[in-house]
């Protein structure tokens, strides 16, 4: 697996500088946020529109990567569990999977909602979000 990389290909420009004050899901009340691409995929990003909701890749820079059981949500109520099984920042590959909307496209930026990721995080891919009725 020598051969494998991960390039960023964005990067989140947010209000949310502490991880610490980052919601655990973009629903729980995360900032909109913009992506900003760099130029050499920024072809990619056609047929992108004003609406569409994306699951966006990140590469969760600033948490652990040695931790492999945790209480869901920090919550001390709740059984310790191995972390695939939570959406826990904290893993061996911290990818985090953030399902947002698109609210403005500008050139080679994208300003989302629901944005749980904290300012400067590595965006790594993007993907659409398919139902039945638009696979791709």
């Amino acid at each position: 697996m020598d051969d494998m990389q991960l390039v960023p290909i964005a990067f989140v420009s947010s209000e949310l500088r502490d991880r610490s004050a980052a919601p655990r899901q973009g629903y729980d009340g995360a900032p909109d946020a913009w992506l900003t691409f760099s130029a050499d995929v920024a072809d990619g990003l056609r047929d992108i529109t004003v609406g569409s909701e994306l699951f966006v890749l990140t590469w969760l820079h600033l948490s652990r990567r040695d931790e492999l059981a945790t209480r869901p949500g920090n919550d001390p109520s709740k059984p310790i569990t191995g972390v695939f099984n939570t959406r826990s920042p904290n893993r061996p590959n911290p990818i985090g999977v953030h399902r947002v909307r698109v609210l403005a496209i500008d050139g080679a930026r994208i300003k989302v909602s629901d944005m749980e990721a904290v300012d400067g995080t590595p965006v790594i891919d993007v993907k659409p979000v398919l139902d039945r009725h638009n696979e791709r």
